[in-house]
């Protein structure tokens, strides 16, 4: 709270006349004596009033005469127009965002990979947040070590341990989410114009990503049955000098397709011979169909030149920007661009996630919130089958977010994103999953949010329209 001063029982109430007009200008104050009787005060405090009215110019002084008021002076104040420049923005990019990120309505969003309303768990998150503030109370304001908490990185590498993936916890580098782990990532070991190799398609923000940082791209297949295109990759490879691959092993986004072990190997094998590193991302493993998680390429490598991330955003909310990397044997270059990109990562999500950890709270979560994504993916894809077209192709997604579409070649794609978007049925174009035009003809969609009658109508009449544009 802050500190009043003695004083200001008298100051106030000479404020107060003056602003209202009962005190007018050259008008002489009560004098020092009077007004220690008055209030009860001392000498010194009276004074300390006086001089405090005098800095605010709303009083002065006359010696042996006393103290008038000077009257309420206008500030001059300058009116200033300032021509701004109109901001330029990256029209591209922009719309990228849009589909990537709008959300219109509960049942009508199919094109964001976040959890909705529906499976988020907001009691759980909100009740485990309030006890983070009554334990932790002032300490959340401050630094966190800026590689994350010892104890939260510990949890991490015990619960990839229960899946066969060995991790030191000492080489975990908590993160803002997944994209700067994917960053910072990438920085540790390629420069500005450096080849990089990544799965088609790909999720626009990776893709992003690989720009902002001047990298050369080479996309390679995505394969329905294997995965990957181990045989171009290996071509590839041989014809030039790559520096990474970036890959998204299980449940790949936005196909949804799920590298097979042997694949997995493989192109473990081809990163050994022509020594670059693997970034695999793990972030969509925990949301598995069937009845265990898949195998991530890391727990095959013993060389250590795979970096691992996830992030909480997927599984939990989000909202809740909190990434994990296993940075390996790149541990120190990852180190340093960490704390270029900033001091620590919010100490708050941190204990949150870190308290449901300790507990059984998170697996509960995780088993129910998979069950829920199940039954919307069974139904969903049912509806597409059903709906679209003859020689519509929708992938069976085994775990994730995500369905990825095609329609025939003779499907006029202008006008059926034309009619989406006029009914605000959002998908995601297959364009904005390349830096070519291949997939023009193939969309996702998400079943994340809650599915409703609305949500069925829609889709229903989306396939019909598809019909209708059949050449």
């Amino acid at each position: 709270m802050m500190k009043s001063y003695k004083y200001e029982i008298f100051t106030a109430e000479i404020e107060k006349q003056i602003y209202s007009g009962i005190l007018q200008e050259n008008d002489r104050l009560p004098s020092v004596r009077d007004i220690k009787e008055k209030y009860k005060l001392s000498t010194s405090s009276v004074q300390s009033g006086f001089e405090y009215l005098m800095i605010k110019g709303l009083i002065r002084s006359h010696p042996r005469s006393g103290y008038f008021v000077t009257g309420i002076q206008e500030e001059n104040i300058p009116e200033i127009k300032t021509q701004l420049p109109a901001v330029v923005r990256d029209e591209v990019f922009m719309k990228n965002m849009i589909l990537t990120s709008k959300r219109t309505s509960e049942f009508s969003s199919f094109n964001t990979a976040v959890p909705g309303d529906l499976l988020i768990p907001q009691k759980l998150i909100l009740r485990t947040m309030q006890e983070v503030i009554r334990e932790k109370g002032a300490s959340l304001l401050r630094y966190y070590p800026s590689n994350g908490l010892e104890p939260l990185r510990k949890y991490i590498a015990k619960q990839m341990g229960t899946y066969g993936c060995i991790l030191n916890p000492d080489e975990i580098i908590i993160t803002d989410g997944a994209l700067q782990a994917l960053t910072i990532a990438l920085k540790s070991v390629t420069k500005a114009r450096d080849v990089v190799a990544v799965e088609s398609p790909c999720v626009f923000s990776v893709l992003e990503v690989l720009a902002h940082l001047e990298l050369k791209v080479i996309e390679i297949p995505v394969h329905y049955k294997t995965g990957f295109d181990v045989e171009y990759f290996q071509k590839i490879c041989k014809e030039n000098k790559i520096s990474a691959l970036v890959t998204t092993p299980n449940f790949h986004n936005p196909t949804g397709v799920i590298m097979n072990d042997e694949t997995k190997k493989e192109i473990l094998s081809i990163a050994e011979i022509h020594q670059f590193c693997i970034i695999e991302n793990d972030m969509y493993s925990d949301l598995y169909f069937e009845e265990q998680r898949p195998q991530s390429i890391k727990s095959f490598d013993k060389k250590g030149i795979v970096m691992t991330y996830s992030s909480f955003s997927k599984t939990l909310a989000p909202g809740i920007r909190l990434g994990w990397l296993h940075a390996g044997s790149f541990y120190a270059k990852s180190e340093r661009v960490r704390f270029a990109l900033g001091r620590s990562v919010s100490p708050i999500y941190q204990e949150l996630v870190l308290k449901l950890l300790q507990g059984n709270s998170y697996e509960r979560h995780l088993r129910v919130f998979r069950k829920k994504l199940n039954k919307q993916a069974v139904q969903v894809l049912d509806i597409l089958r059903k709906s679209f077209p003859e020689g519509s192709y929708f992938h069976r997604p085994r775990g994730g977010y995500s369905i990825w579409g095609k329609l025939p070649e003779n499907t006029d794609m202008k006008r059926f994103y034309q009619y989406c978007e006029e009914y605000q049925i959002l998908f995601t174009p297959g364009n904005t999953f390349s830096f070519t035009d291949r997939y023009h003809d193939h969309f996702r969609i998400v079943f994340a949010e809650r599915i409703t009658s609305e949500s069925i109508v829609l889709l229903k009449n989306a396939g019909r329209r598809a019909k209708e544009l059949q050449s």
